[in-house]
């Protein structure tokens, strides 16, 4: 738009007048036109949303002076003003100048806000701007501002190399949590993430690939991945797999020195049986091992060495110890070489093998290097702190390994070098005293005194302890010790004690020697004495097993219960799970009067020994003082099970079932008894009292016959047979009833003499009693019902229903005249018949029978 010179505007000016006149009709055309105020706002605005609430309408924020002036100041405050606008309702309306028009239509004038829309072709209620369609809803005008911070700029995309580096470290990671779950016992979590590395590296492989960075490949990080996976599918068993890993890496020649793996291809082979193949592997790495590797050829040929032992091809295998130690000997080899020559037969090389061995130097300082030498604490300080320390371990380990693998060679050939055992063992121990293992020479001295023992010559054992009593005093006090435990055991308590003073003597912090002392005094039963000594042993040594053992039994002797649970706990953390130290606890327990706690200790020792008898046994004798019956029984039958022999036991299980009513199962038990125990007449009258409770008459009857056959002065059988002979109608019941008769006289005699040949005795010889009679099977103690006090209020079935079955109904009491028929029934009464019929037998009812009746009874 072009607009008029104001030049040009002048020169069209004619005067005043007309001027004036054009003034006036611009005016009234400008009547008809609505202008628009800078503070006004849209008419359309909020239509479309009534049912919004206007503090709520957040549409039209970026149009709010008032909330724009608030997030632009520092504070985040409306400012105040005075007549605040809220646009987009009619309520905030100012009223502007407007002028009316003949269309009564408002028009749009000039304004910096937002433009008016002139016609209708919009919708109502979208309000446009200047620069046209509203965009994003953005208050804060953030689109258009940018960020300063580095920290929240938006990051580039990794270029390939750095994708490649984070994978390279992740594989690292995997790898080494793969290492450190092997080395927990995790195998199957070592597995998976041995799996899980090889997975990345192959991605990492084509990624590579992908971006032509092939040439940049990690060789040692591939190497890694799949040496760690083939030693997780070993160390799992999963051999085949192992094998296969293995075949990839030493088939590729771009890894260097790949052949060694075929020692570990070789070790799968050895755990699979297949030795032939493990031989053929262990030569094809040792043909890629080079010389320089002295070491590795050593142990691999070592294996093959081992692996002819396996196929008992001793001579190859000769070949292979003989080739080590002629290059590097050890201990261990030796020992091997010495065992192949041993199963060859070959003395000779037997005795040239022990020489070999006996001439390995040790390398290790000795052992005076530890022993303080000056009064200065700070070289104490550093000798104390290197006694135990790992070097130490180490020489220690390395001593041990070099006297077992002298002492097992000497102790296996000295039997077969020589003609006897003992010009071999002379042989051995000549030969150590020539070597620079000398003092092993008195220990093999001592293996030689036990070895007597073992093949039960104790004069040879004794005389060859005996030469170390000029010896220096570690030695001649463990020789002494030894020849205190010999006499011991041959019962020779002076002897025993005398050559424990000696090897107290020898070496008064021998803890041996003391507790051989204590035993001595024990067995002569100065138990104070005993204690002190097994006192002393513990100070000397507080982890001497058999000190703390010998102590706990003398406080238990003693009666001292407290001390010797308290012993018997201690040695229970030491040596776990020992029987002989459970079963003490809990028969101290017992005899304490906590049956709980004996009957929990009892059960935890039947864990250890599940079929001892004897445990059975008592276990079921304190169930059944507690009057658990049911528990008594499985107890003592599982007892029976494991120990048929014992009497206690099936004569508990036979009272059981006499008691239960089940007499006929009662008949076996008694007649293994009465196999055990055949001239035991009681075992016989069970068996017959059982038949006849049983109801079997006949077979009781024949039983009591065979009884009185092989008993004839048996009182208890005569009368059984008076009684059921009588009962039975037999003929034979007078016959039994004399005989009764004559042995009851015979008895009486027999207890007159008895009681008139005591001096003093005034006891009448008339006295009738059942622990008195010779004739009988049933003494006083079987008799005696057990008085022990149960918690269940039950006695014990295993001798109180025997009793109570061997009680008389009623007391025999001989006639002179009349033969008396009463017996006593070993079983106790039998159960009461039922009566099943309406009335009683024999009984008369008629009470009234004799009274007299009055009239007015009578009927009229």
């Amino acid at each position: 738009q072009i607009e008029p010179s104001p030049h040009k505007f002048r020169s069209e000016n004619c005067g005043p007048s007309r001027r004036l006149k054009r003034y006036s009709g611009s005016r009234k055309m400008m009547n008809n036109v609505h202008l628009v105020g800078d503070n006004d706002e849209d008419l359309y605005s909020g239509y479309g949303r009534e049912d919004v609430a206007p503090a709520l309408e957040t549409a039209d924020l970026e149009y709010d002076p008032g909330f724009q002036a608030a997030v632009k100041s520092s504070y985040g405050k409306r400012p105040p003003t005075t007549a605040m606008k809220m646009p987009g309702t009619s309520m905030g309306r100012q009223q502007t100048g407007m002028m009316g028009s003949s269309m009564g239509r408002p028009t749009t004038g000039i304004n910096d806000g937002p433009a008016r829309p002139m016609t209708g072709i919009r919708g109502a209620g979208y309000p446009g701007t200047a620069q046209g369609a509203r965009g994003v809803f953005d208050p804060m005008n953030q689109a258009n501002k940018v960020s300063t911070s580095a920290g929240l700029e938006r990051q580039t995309d990794e270029t390939p190399e750095e994708k490649i580096k984070s994978m390279e470290r992740r594989v690292n990671e995997l790898i080494e949590e793969s290492c450190i779950a092997a080395s927990r016992g995790e195998n199957k979590t070592a597995l998976d993430r041995a799996k899980e590395a090889s997975a990345k590296e192959r991605s990492l492989i084509r990624l590579r690939e992908q971006a032509g960075l092939s040439d940049s490949h990690n060789l040692d990080l591939t190497f890694s991945v799949l040496f760690n996976l083939a030693s997780q599918y070993d160390n799992n068993e999963m051999y085949t797999e192992a094998l296969n890993t293995y075949s990839v890496i030493t088939k590729n020649r771009m890894f260097n020195n790949a052949g060694k793996l075929k020692v570990n291809m070789g070790n799968i082979h050895f755990k699979t049986g297949q030795y032939n193949k493990a031989i053929k592997y262990y030569r094809m790495a040792l043909d890629q091992v080079p010389n320089t590797h002295k070491t590795l050829r050593i142990k691999i040929m070592h294996n093959i060495g081992i692996l002819f032992v396996k196929m008992g091809q001793y001579n190859d295998a000769c070949s292979s110890f003989e080739w080590i130690m002629s290059e590097q000997g050890d201990f261990k080899t030796g020992l091997h070489l010495v065992l192949c020559y041993y199963a060859t037969g070959d003395k000779d090389r037997m005795k040239k093998g022990f020489t070999q061995l006996v001439e390995i130097p040790l390398d290790v300082e000795d052992e005076d290097k530890y022993l303080p030498v000056s009064d200065d604490p700070m070289s104490n300080l550093i000798l104390e702190a290197i006694k135990n320390d790992d070097l130490r371990k180490i020489e220690r380990a390395k001593r041990h390994e070099a006297e077992h693998a002298i002492l097992t060679a000497a102790k296996l050939i000295s039997p077969v070098i020589e003609e006897n055992f003992s010009a071999g063992y002379s042989w051995c121990v000549d030969t150590i005293k020539m070597s620079t293992h000398s003092q092993l020479a008195n220990d093999l001295e001592i293996n030689k005194a036990v070895m007597f023992l073992r093949q039960k010559n104790f004069s040879e054992a004794v005389e060859t302890l005996k030469s170390f009593e000029k010896q220096d005093n570690k030695v001649a006090s463990t020789a002494a010790t030894n020849l205190s435990f010999l006499y011991f055991l041959q019962g020779e308590v002076d002897s025993a004690e005398k050559y424990a003073e000696i090897a107290r003597e020898s070496d008064s912090y021998n803890p041996a020697a003391f507790v051989n002392l204590g035993n001595c005094h024990f067995q002569k039963g100065d138990l104070e004495k005993a204690k002190e000594l097994y006192m002393v042993a513990l100070d000397n040594d507080a982890s001497c097993v058999e000190a703390l053992y010998n102590l706990g039994l003398c406080n238990k002797k003693l009666g001292i219960y407290e001390e010797a649970l308290e012993g018997f706990f201690k040695l229970q953390s030491i040596v776990r799970n020992h029987s002989e130290v459970v079963y003490h606890i809990a028969n101290i327990y017992e005899l304490m009067g906590d049956f709980d706690q004996a009957t929990e200790w009892y059960l935890q020792l039947l864990g250890l020994v599940p079929t001892d008898p004897g445990i059975l046994q008592k276990v079921g004798t304190i169930f059944d003082n507690e009057g658990d019956k049911q528990q008594a029984y499985q107890y003592h039958f599982d007892s029976y099970k494991n120990f048929p022999s014992n009497l206690e036991v099936i004569d508990w299980l036979g009272s059981y079932f006499i008691e239960m009513q089940v007499a006929e199962k009662a008949i076996v038990y008694f007649e293994r008894a009465a196999l055990m125990q055949p001239d035991e007449v009681k075992w016989h009258l069970m068996i017959a009292s059982c038949y006849r409770r049983a109801g079997n008459y006949h077979k009781a009857l024949d039983t009591y016959k065979s009884v009185h056959r092989k008993f004839p002065e048996n009182v208890e059988c005569l009368k059984f047979l008076v009684k059921l002979s009588s009962d039975m109608g037999l003929k034979e019941a007078n016959e039994y009833a004399m005989e009764l008769k004559k042995a009851e006289r015979s008895k009486e005699v027999a207890d007159q003499r008895a009681m008139s040949s005591r001096p003093g005795s005034r006891r009448s010889a008339s006295r009738n009693s059942l622990g008195s009679r010779t004739g009988s099977a049933i003494s006083q103690d079987q008799l005696a019902v057990s008085r022990t006090p149960s918690r269940g209020g039950a006695s014990a079935p295993g001798s109180a229903v025997s009793r109570l079955a061997l009680e008389e109904e009623g007391e025999y009491q001989p006639a002179t005249k009349e033969v008396d028929s009463t017996y006593s029934d070993p079983l106790g009464p039998m159960p009461e018949r039922p009566r099943t019929s309406v009335g009683g037998r024999g009984v008369n009812d008629d009470d009234f029978a004799d009274e007299e009746i009055g009239d007015d009874l009578l009927p009229e």
